[in-house]
C-alpha cells in the first residue's frame, strides 16, 4: 500500500510454522485481498458477495444476505467459541446469581456458574452422564466435573445437587438455563469465566455432534466482529495482540488505546473480523494501523522498547513516513473452503502432499537427508547424525 498499489488480489501458497491440526497444515493455499481507502463493511460487504457466489455456484446453496454478526464477546458468552457453530442452539446460560448461596461449596465458591441444556436428552441413564463426565474431564476439555440437572417431562428434577436445591431452586435455574421438559441440565463452574464457557462450548459441540444437529449439507455463516485488542497474561503480566501488532483499534475506542490504565487497554476493540462457517473460521483480517506514532504506541502496550521495536519492525515504522493510505484487507484459506463444501471437517483429504502429525510428507518422503555436497554449497551445517 505505501509503495502505491490501490489494491491487490491474490491466490497464493503460504507456509507458516504452525502446530498440526485437522484444520491446519504448514503449507496452504490463501485467498487474500488487501484494499487502500476502505473501512471494515466495504472488506465485508466485498468478501461476503465473493463468498455468496461460490456457495451459489459450486453448491447450489443461497446464504443469508446480508450475513448475520455477532460481537466476540456475545460469541464467547452464549457459544464459548470466537467461531461458533449455530446450526443448532443449546446455546450458553449463565447461572450465578441463581445457583449461589445454597450451601453446595463447589457452586458457592466459583466465580461464574454456567449450563447448557440439552434437548431431550433428560433421559439419559446415570451410567451416559458418568461417561459424559470422564469425556469433559479429558485433557483436551479440562473440567474437573460435571453436575447435570433431568428436567423431567412431568416438570420434576432429578439432580446430582438435590441435597442442596429445593424443587423450587431447580425450577429456577431450569428457568435461567431455558429449559423445557425432557432437557437434560449441564453445568460447570469455576473462577475463570472464559475458561468454563471455553469448556461448555466443547461440551455443546460433542452434544450436538451426539445428537445429530451438525448437518454436514446445511450452511450456517456468519461474521465474528469486536475482538479484543489485547489480551493480558496474568504470568508475564504483560499484553499481547489477540491477532497481530498491526490491526488498528477501532476509532471509538482509541482513546482508550492511549491510556495508561490497565483495565482501559482491555476495553479496546480491535477493527478485525473473521468469517466463520459450522464452527470453523474460513478467513479473517482487519483495518491495520498505516500511522507511525500508533504503531509506535501498540509497540508501547506490547512491552517493545524502541530499540527492539527500530530492530525487528523499523522498516515498516519507516514505511508509514512516506505516508501509508488507510488500507484493511481478508484472506481466506482456500483449502478450508474446499472441505467444508466437501463435507469435511480435515483439509488433508483437499491438498496435495498433505503432512502428517509430524510434518512429514509420506508420499516424498520430506523432510530427508540432504547430501553433504549440497550442504558444502550453501554453507550450511548441520549436528544431525547418521543413525547406525
Amino acid at each position: 500500500m505505501v509503495a502505491g498499489y490501490d489494491r491487490y488480489f491474490q491466490i497464493v501458497r503460504c507456509f507458516r510454522d504452525e502446530d498440526l491440526r485437522a484444520d491446519r497444515q504448514p503449507e496452504f493455499t490463501q485467498i487474500d485481498c488487501e484494499m487502500s481507502f476502505v473501512e471494515q463493511e466495504d472488506v465485508l460487504n466485498t468478501f461476503e458477495g465473493m463468498m455468496r457466489t461460490l456457495f451459489k455456484n459450486v453448491l447450489g446453496v443461497d446464504i443469508p444476505d446480508p450475513l448475520p454478526r455477532m460481537t466476540w464477546y456475545d460469541a464467547m458468552d452464549r457459544y464459548g467459541s470466537d467461531k461458533p457453530d449455530v446450526r443448532f442452539g443449546m446455546t450458553i446460560h449463565e447461572l450465578t446469581d441463581v445457583a449461589k448461596g445454597k450451601g453446595f461449596g463447589v457452586l458457592d465458591g466459583a466465580a461464574y456458574i454456567g449450563s447448557i441444556a440439552v434437548p431431550g436428552a433428560a433421559d439419559y441413564t446415570r451410567k451416559q452422564v458418568d461417561e459424559l463426565t470422564e469425556w469433559v474431564k479429558r485433557p483436551q476439555v479440562g473440567a474437573k466435573g460435571l453436575i447435570y440437572i433431568r428436567v423431567n417431562a412431568d416438570g420434576s428434577f432429578k439432580s446430582s445437587i438435590d441435597k442442596f436445591y429445593t424443587p423450587e431452586d431447580l425450577s429456577k435455574i431450569a428457568a435461567a438455563a431455558e429449559a423445557k421438559p425432557g432437557d437434560l441440565i449441564l453445568v460447570m463452574s469455576g473462577d475463570n469465566k472464559r475458561k468454563i464457557q471455553t469448556m461448555l462450548g466443547v461440551l455443546r459441540l460433542e452434544m450436538g455432534g451426539r445428537l445429530g444437529l451438525r448437518d454436514p449439507k446445511v450452511f450456517a455463516p456468519l461474521w465474528i466482529v469486536d475482538f479484543p485488542l489485547l489480551e493480558w497474561d496474568d504470568e508475564t503480566q504483560r499484553f499481547y495482540a489477540m491477532h497481530h501488532p498491526f490491526t488498528a483499534p477501532k476509532p471509538e475506542h482509541e482513546k482508550w488505546f492511549y491510556s495508561d490504565k490497565k483495565e482501559d487497554l482491555e476495553r479496546v476493540c480491535a477493527n478485525a473480523y473473521d468469517f466463520v462457517l459450522n464452527g470453523n473460521e474460513l478467513g479473517g483480517g482487519s483495518i491495520r494501523i498505516h500511522n507511525a506514532d500508533m504503531q509506535k504506541r501498540m509497540f508501547e502496550v506490547l512491552g517493545i522498547g524502541p530499540e527492539e521495536a527500530e530492530y525487528k519492525f523499523g522498516f515498516i515504522i519507516n514505511a508509514f513516513k512516506f505516508g501509508a493510505p488507510p488500507h484493511g484487507g481478508l484472506a481466506f484459506g482456500f483449502d478450508r473452503v474446499c472441505a467444508l463444501m466437501g463435507g469435511s471437517d480435515s483439509i488433508r483429504d483437499y491438498i496435495a502432499f498433505p503432512k502428517n502429525n509430524q510434518g512429514r510428507d509420506v508420499m516424498i518422503d520430506s523432510p530427508s537427508e540432504i547430501d553433504q555436497e549440497q550442504l558444502d554449497e550453501l554453507q550450511i551445517r548441520t549436528d544431525v547424525k547418521k543413525e547406525a
